[in-house]
């Protein structure tokens, strides 16, 4: 390797703004073994099935239906 190089000619990664970026993120076991399951039959690994989903739900603007009940009180339930 040299001790120095030049730069001066760089350019800006084309693709810098494709990289991904490590996350934690928390799922439960069945969804976890949904995506483990599509990865053994597609032969990619559920990870990246995971980010091509989500990928694809934000890329369609995608929304979740929530329909949220307030949970009963207890002077209610009295």
């Amino acid at each position: 390797m040299r001790k120095d190089y030049d730069f001066s000619n760089a350019r800006e990664n084309p693709y810098a703004k494709r990289l991904k970026k490590r996350v934690t993120i928390r799922l439960d076991e069945v969804t976890i073994a949904y995506f483990k399951q599509l990865a053994q039959e597609s032969g990619i690994p559920y990870q990246t099935l995971i980010n091509l989903y989500l990928r694809d739900c934000a890329a369609s603007n995608r929304r979740l239906r929530m329909a949220w009940k307030p949970p009963k009180s207890a002077k209610a339930a009295s």
